[in-house]
């Protein structure tokens, strides 16, 4: 099995990956290296892998509460370049780090491979401090292997001056409002929808979590993997849901996400909404200027309107098993995820994974957003909107299951579901296709596949 996540982060890395970039809160400006790391004069230097521009700061504070302990904070670049450049570290056996930073779907694909450190014993009663998604997320086969680091908890993000536009008074509490609407605001104009999608895997995840499928499944020893998209009711559901959308061409399947036109469609309200993780206002505001006050945040549309919610995005800081400081990068994932470092992000923009963050008046009340010039925007029409973010963390489950291989089924994910957003196959056509080449890679790697 230990060839498993090797080959899949690998192939993983010459494919495209549909995860954004500001999703998580970096991009890549350097390559990775590692140096010997050798202690001098009795200070200790760890290393660390991390894309997250608040780790800066947090580097800077950490070494002053501990002088004998030094950081070197490498932008190994945005998840996929890291997830590769780690992989080729660790097959080659040096040049790993001690600390990397990992998103939450990645997570197994190190997990269970053993080389992560176990951290359980020294995480007892963790579980209240941070929220009930990002602490399931950092656990594998009942162990803990890393401290959550932000947050991704969905939420439907809308242009309110459109939705009134439409004759729309409020926001979908279920999934036939939101078709309802969808065919309101494209009656506005061709040229108008209520959202884009042109095939994103992290979307369809997390929009197959929200319905509360659980259509992947790993044993406690890592050696079975259940893969079962197509037979999964609550996969059913929401493939029905979305291809009615697309049949009646309510959605906008041309505009790529993350670009130029993409925010240009929310500046001028062409794209009307979006249903995205809580880490979105600070992207709205810098990308999207020309919204400002014209959008609002309410709760995820479920399919029957109850409160419930699931994760797009978010990252953990991990302790390679490998690391010889293992003392040392403990102390700093603690300070960073678990202490002082924690305000440090949290203000710097990172949404929180703690509860105590989510609950505090100053986040609770804002009603700005900050842009990339220190700017307080009212994006939001006034509206606190971290009451409703802080509201759909709370609201996540936490029985969902990613792939131990996630990293290559979404870099695969377009290969064989892209063609049902052009209209060339059914959605459920294109699930089926990307199930058979997953159960196929799963027993590729030795996986026994149910």
């Amino acid at each position: 099995m230990s060839s498993s996540i090797t080959k899949a982060v690998a192939i993983a890395g010459a494919a495209a990956m549909l995860v954004s970039v500001a999703a998580c809160g970096g991009s890549s400006t350097n390559n990775a290296q590692q140096s010997d790391g050798s202690s001098t004069g009795g200070t200790t230097e760890i290393t660390v892998w991390a894309w997250e521009t608040t780790l800066t700061q947090v580097v800077k504070d950490f070494e002053k509460a501990n002088p004998d302990i030094k950081v070197k904070l490498v932008n190994s670049g945005q998840g996929n370049k890291t997830y590769t450049a780690l992989t080729n570290a660790l097959n080659a056996g040096s040049g790993a780090p001690d600390v990397a930073q990992i998103e939450y779907y990645a997570l197994p694909n190190y997990a269970i491979d053993g080389a992560l450190q176990d951290i359980t014993d020294k995480t007892s009663g963790y579980d209240s401090f941070y929220t009930p998604g990002t602490w399931s997320s950092v656990q594998w086969g009942g162990k803990v292997y890393a401290l959550p680091m932000d947050s991704g908890p969905m939420a439907f993000f809308y242009n309110k001056e459109v939705f009134d536009k439409a004759g729309i008074s409020e926001a979908p509490k279920t999934w036939d409002e939101f078709y309802q609407d969808a065919k309101k605001i494209h009656a506005l104009g061709d040229n108008y929808y209520i959202t884009s999608d042109t095939g994103d895997a992290g979307f369809y995840d997390s929009m197959t979590w929200l319905a509360g499928a659980k259509p992947f499944e790993t044993s406690a020893d890592g050696k079975t993997v259940t893969i079962n998209l197509t037979g999964d009711e609550k996969v059913k559901e929401f493939n029905d849901f979305w291809q009615k959308l697309l049949d009646e061409g309510l959605l906008d399947t041309k505009t790529a996400g993350w670009s130029e036109d993409w925010f240009k469609g929310m500046a001028d309200g062409t794209i009307a909404s979006l249903i995205t993780g809580a880490w979105m206002p600070a992207n709205l505001a810098n990308s999207a200027p020309g919204g400002a006050g014209k959008w609002r945040v309410a709760p995820t549309p479920t399919a029957d309107g109850s409160a419930t919610n699931s994760e797009n995005g978010g990252s953990s800081l991990a302790i390679l098993a490998s690391s010889k400081k293992q003392e040392a990068a403990l102390k700093f994932i603690e300070y960073a995820n678990h202490g002082d470092g924690v305000a440090t992000r949290v203000a710097g923009g990172a949404f929180p994974a703690d509860t105590e963050s989510l609950k505090s008046d100053s986040f609770i009340n804002a009603t700005t957003v900050k842009n990339a010039d220190g700017e307080d925007v009212d994006y939001f029409g006034g509206q606190k909107y971290n009451e409703v973010l802080a509201q759909a963390a709370e609201n996540v489950s936490t029985d969902y299951q990613f792939l131990p291989f996630e990293v290559y089924a979404r870099g695969k994910f377009g290969d064989f579901v892209g063609k049902s957003y052009t209209g060339d196959q059914k959605l459920s056509d294109g699930v089926a296709a990307w199930q058979q080449d997953l159960k196929s890679y799963a027993e590729g790697q030795g996986f026994t596949v149910k």
